[in-house]
């Protein structure tokens, strides 16, 4: 094993990135921020629902960009530029007096800087798992995914006493703090790092692993499935993540309070998926994995449908939101098991761009029906109950496609 293999702790480096992904994954509780906004700015909703959809869209961006960074051995930078780009764009969001500045700031501003410390945190800490892939994913994107169990109840509470723009503004000092204490603890991971007594089941095999950049990646039909599949298993978890406080209330007759901690505990699921689903990858395999997903993702949407209760809100919100956070974990160990480590980083970040196409469309589809049918989204569901199928489709092709090769 090479020497500098031993001199780097890669739990600390997971927790450190960690870290990072719990302030940039604030963006999950924008739906207890939007409400306020807009009665605040007597802005429409769906004006503010924009800034939340190009925030998430521009990802493909800074993801394939800190992705060739990661590749190069500069995970560090991207992982800390971004975080801090991050953390001011949410600042500044708090100084905001039109929409058009807060498309800049919480929009773009922070949305590059996401996809900028998404990419550089995940592909280099995925690379000092190669026997726990699953898990290490599954764990650094529950950070994304965690975030707002703690940004949804701090930023209601400071929303509440101080006022939506003065919650942004605290939010993003704290942001800029944590991430200027975790980039001291990230290292690079080295080049073909192996955990001391971890041999790969390639070699044990006696088969060569195999890396393909994005252009070779681009030539195999597994991409376009891979690509669709995270789109569709992403686009009814951004539904959700976006629009969770409202649906409680309008659908449910819920309080904001009480709507704040079914967003709190829908991004609970969120971080809890991304772990549970990740380690039971590593055991099941990614394809059995996403069937479950799928499927369990039609029958949340069709508890929302037809448990008109608070039992029913719940039982939708947790069942979805474990879906999402297992559909963020299991996507990046299957990129690498089918195109290596060494191109991960862009790899994973032009795959990306399927869920950045749904973290567009999914708010907009959700808000243009709201206003279309007075504000029910019975309608939305049925349409994201369609987009699984999809996915569930796509998924036993994928395999059936594998069990040919």
């Amino acid at each position: 094993m090479d020497q500098t293999n031993k001199t780097i702790n890669r739990w600390v480096v997971l927790i450190a990135s960690t870290s990072i992904l719990l302030c940039t994954g604030a963006i999950y509780a924008f739906s207890v921020f939007a409400e306020p906004l807009s009665l605040a700015k007597n802005w429409s909703k769906a004006d503010v629902m924009i800034a939340f959809s190009i925030n998430a869209a521009v990802g493909p961006i800074p993801m394939i960009l800190g992705g060739f960074l990661t590749d190069k051995g500069l995970a560090k930078w991207s992982s800390v530029i971004g975080g801090l780009l991050f953390g001011l764009g949410f600042f500044l969001s708090g100084f905001v007096t039109s929409p058009i500045m807060l498309y800049v700031t919480y929009g773009l501003l922070s949305g590059f800087g996401q996809g900028l410390a998404y990419s550089g945190c995940l592909s280099n800490t995925i690379r000092f798992f190669p026997d726990k892939k699953g898990l290490a994913s599954g764990i650094i994107t529950a950070g994304m995914g965690g975030a707002s169990i703690i940004a949804a109840p701090i930023g209601h509470h400071l929303i509440e006493n101080y006022g939506v723009l003065h919650a942004f503004q605290t939010l993003g000092c704290s942001y800029l703090i944590v991430v200027v204490v975790a980039s001291v603890f990230i290292k690079v991971a080295p080049v073909n790092y192996q955990p001391e007594g971890w041999t790969p089941a390639s070699i044990q095999q006696g088969k060569a692993i195999i890396n393909k950049n994005w252009l070779e990646m681009l030539q195999t039909p597994y991409f376009y499935l891979i690509f669709f599949m995270l789109g569709t298993g992403a686009f009814s978890g951004l539904m959700i993540a976006s629009n969770a406080s409202g649906i409680g209330q309008q659908m449910f007759g819920l309080t904001a309070g009480i709507a704040s901690f079914y967003v709190s505990l829908y991004s609970l699921s969120n971080c809890a998926g991304r772990v549970v689903w990740g380690t039971v990858s590593d055991k099941l395999g990614r394809n059995k994995t996403l069937n479950i997903i799928f499927l369990v993702i039609i029958f949340a949407f069709i508890a929302f449908l037809y448990i008109p209760s608070q039992i029913g809100f719940a039982i939708g919100i947790i069942a979805l939101g474990l879906c999402f956070g297992g559909v963020m974990g299991v996507f990046p160990p299957m990129v690498m098991e089918n195109y290596g480590p060494v191109n991960q980083g862009v790899n994973y970040g032009v795959i990306f761009i399927g869920y950045s196409s749904a973290a567009f469309f999914a708010p907009k589809v959700t808000a243009d029906i709201l206003a279309n049918n007075g504000g029910s989204y019975t309608y939305a569901f049925y349409i994201a109950i369609s987009v699984a199928f999809v996915g569930l489709i796509l998924n036993i092709i994928y395999k059936s496609l594998k069990n040919r090769q």
